[in-house]
């Protein structure tokens, strides 16, 4: 599909599948068995071919219990899960998401990321757009932050928030510091905000480590950023360019 013009050459549409925001890609007075079989042959399959694979769908989307029920009376969690199986029944090699994961709860956030990361493995590849940064974080191999419908940064994920990483680390203990400990260990360069210490490299933290030694501590990580850190950053970098 890469290197297709669809404006020129219509036909490379077909290797598209498209879940909406707000799943407008589904007929809500349709069961999930019916939608799966419509679009099916909406887009090319026969009836057979359509019906076998919406069932598929359904069993590997845990939706077979409810395949006769009328999408409107699913719960928001099952309606999305049947957007992608709709999307998904003629076998595309790109998936389009768009906000997958709004608007649902907990549950359901968790299995639709399920279903990206399985579909992904599976080689099909995926375009996500979402405001949900941490989402974004969580499952994509390569992102674009976009701000006012410009490009900001393209990376592949790890590599952009790494280097917007700085090189400090955070040490949490257990009990505060008392005077005597907390004067030590401002000398040797860590700053202390209640149980944590933070140090700004590791040459700084390996001293400090060894300097609290018998305290008990509940985590040492280095403070690096998120997406939405990087975010913010760079849309600020840019409003005051």
């Amino acid at each position: 599909i890469i290197d297709r013009d669809p404006h020129r050459d219509p036909g490379c549409l077909r290797s598209l599948g498209a879940v909406l925001e707000g799943n407008r890609n589904v007929y809500w007075r349709l069961t999930p068995s019916e939608n799966l079989e419509y679009f099916g042959v909406l887009r090319g399959l026969s009836r057979k071919v359509a019906r076998q694979r919406g069932q598929a769908l359904l069993e590997r989307f845990n939706l077979t219990e409810k395949r006769n029920t009328v999408v409107q009376n699913l719960s928001r969690g099952m309606q999305q899960k049947l957007a992608i199986a709709v999307a998904l029944i003629h076998q595309p090699q790109l998936l389009l998401l768009d906000e997958p994961t709004l608007g649902l709860d907990v549950e359901a956030t968790e299995d639709v990321k399920r279903l990206v990361k399985e579909i992904s493995s599976a080689g099909c590849a995926l375009l996500l757009t979402t405001h949900q940064l941490n989402i974004a974080e969580e499952l994509s191999d390569r992102v674009a932050i976009i701000h006012k419908g410009e490009i900001l940064a393209e990376e592949p994920t790890d590599e952009l928030i790494r280097q917007f990483s700085g090189t400090a680390y955070v040490i949490e203990l257990d009990h505060p510091l008392d005077q005597e400990w907390s004067h030590k260990i401002r000398t040797m360069g860590g700053a202390i905000d209640g149980k944590t210490i933070r140090v700004r490299d590791s040459e700084t933290l390996y001293p400090v480590l060894a300097a609290l030694e018998p305290l008990s501590i509940l985590r040492v990580e280095r403070d690096q950023a998120n997406l939405t850190d990087v975010f913010l950053k760079l849309v600020r970098e840019e409003q005051d360019a």
